[in-house]
């Protein structure tokens, strides 16, 4: 039974290394989003299949708070 024991191929070096990349991944992606007025919990996104995928799509054709004042409306 290969799946019995499923953690006990991981060593300690594992877990740390990819505690700091999660630390590294969801840090900038959450002060991005609380910059945007979000709540830099919804970086939790970026894990799900499929679903980051639509969350980026969905955050680049939204209205950023800093561009209202810049001529977007030129553009279009």
């Amino acid at each position: 039974m290969m799946m019995d024991n499923w953690m006990t191929g991981y060593g300690l070096a594992h877990w740390i290394i990819f505690i700091v990349m999660v630390v590294l991944f969801l840090y900038p992606i959450g002060r991005i989003l609380r910059r945007l007025g979000l709540s830099p919990f919804w970086s939790l996104l970026a894990f799900i299949p499929l679903v980051n995928v639509i969350s980026l799509w969905v955050l680049a054709f939204s209205d950023w708070p800093g561009e209202s004042g810049r001529g977007v409306q030129s553009r279009q």
